[in-house]
């Protein structure tokens, strides 16, 4: 490929089932919040003292930044009792059809490593340099893998995600991006992606196949891979 060199892989969301915005969601509710798509952008990708501390916000609650993290995790530790984390179907087969487009990869998510040994572990051969980057100290952390980690240009990246946030980065920094937004019924993240001038969303991983790797790759050199209307357009709507 001309133009990329590194695919970047979010973990929850993308090679992991969401596990994430149903919890978010049920502790907004459960404690008399309202949910709404500017809750979900002040909160997703964020390092987990902001999050924690929006949380707090967003309920109206006498709780502590920290403590409603705390509250939160209890919570998410009870979600996984019930709905396990399970890897994406596809994701071996998407990491091999990367790596055989001469591709790096990389995995990259918000919490410890512990998390991608934990769950990913199996597949820990097919990806290079560290195998998995924590972001949390730098979300959303595009520049910070591309440039920092890998010595590439962010141009020289692609990063899948299911955060509109991490798109909005994506396009500052002139990044290809795809995204893959929950299915999650109160989910955002979709219509925020649109509004971020996201023109490539996927619902599985076999949709990022050879063909769409190649027009994205001819996008980016180019120079068409984000659409000038669509960006201003998302741009405005942040403002």
């Amino acid at each position: 490929m001309p133009s990329l060199r590194l695919a970047a892989l979010n973990i929850d969301g993308v090679l992991l089932n969401d596990t994430f915005s149903p919890v978010i969601h049920q502790f907004v509710v459960g404690r008399g919040g309202t949910y709404s798509a500017a809750l979900e952008r002040s909160i997703f990708s964020q390092p987990q003292h902001i999050a924690g501390q929006r949380l707090a916000a967003a309920v109206g609650s006498t709780m502590t930044g920290e403590e409603a993290l705390a509250a939160y995790f209890e919570e998410r530790s009870a979600h996984l009792d019930r709905h396990p984390v399970t890897i994406t179907p596809g994701t071996r087969d998407l990491l091999h059809r990367l790596r055989s487009a001469g591709l790096q990869t990389v995995c990259y998510g918000g919490l410890g490593k512990e998390h991608f040994d934990r769950h990913l572990g199996r597949y820990a051969h097919l990806f290079d340099g560290p195998g998995y980057v924590s972001t949390n100290d730098i979300r959303p952390g595009l520049r910070e893998i591309a440039e920092d980690v890998f010595g590439l240009r962010p141009a020289q990246a692609l990063f899948v995600d299911d955060v509109a946030r991490v798109a909005e980065a994506a396009r500052e920094l002139g990044t290809a991006f795809v995204g893959r937004p929950s299915a999650f019924v109160h989910s955002h993240q979709r219509e925020l992606m649109r509004e971020a001038g996201v023109r490539h969303m996927i619902d599985g991983l076999d949709a990022l196949d050879d063909g769409l790797l190649r027009r994205i790759d001819r996008e980016m050199g180019t120079g068409t891979f984000w659409s000038p209307a669509l960006a201003a357009a998302g741009r405005e709507r942040q403002a």
